[in-house]
């Protein structure tokens, strides 16, 4: 079992920045992938960006590429993700996401633990 704590959300103005992390604990954190979701009210949870087991691989949501950074440090067993150039089409509970394999990947279905969450509200 993997237990992952999401923190770091909160209210900025567009054009603002946030840093979120993702602390886990429970079973090995440094062989897996982790990934960052997002979903809006009424919306469908949507891939923000994922990194590889190691780090070495990251992938990124169009909405998100240029502005967005994912990174980890295993030995921390933390997660990162800095967000620049926030824009009101950001704001979302953004989730924490965990899976066994080392291979980053988009969709939700391969990932086996999820966090509660952090709300980002970006105001205009």
């Amino acid at each position: 079992q993997v237990q992952l704590v999401e923190s770091g959300g909160g209210l900025v103005q567009a054009g603002g920045s946030l840093r979120l992390s993702c602390a886990a604990s429970g079973r090995s954190f440094s062989t897996g992938a982790m990934a960052w979701f997002r979903q809006a009210p009424g919306k469908e949870r949507e891939f923000v960006s994922a990194v590889s087991s190691g780090g070495g691989n990251r992938n990124y949501a169009d909405s998100v590429k240029g502005r967005f950074t994912i990174s980890r440090d295993n030995a921390k067993n933390t997660v990162y993700l800095q967000m620049n150039s926030l824009n009101p089409a950001d704001t979302a509970a953004y989730h924490c996401a965990a899976r066994a394999s080392p291979i980053a990947t988009m969709g939700p279905g391969s990932y086996d633990y999820w966090g509660q969450g952090t709300q980002v509200t970006v105001s205009s």
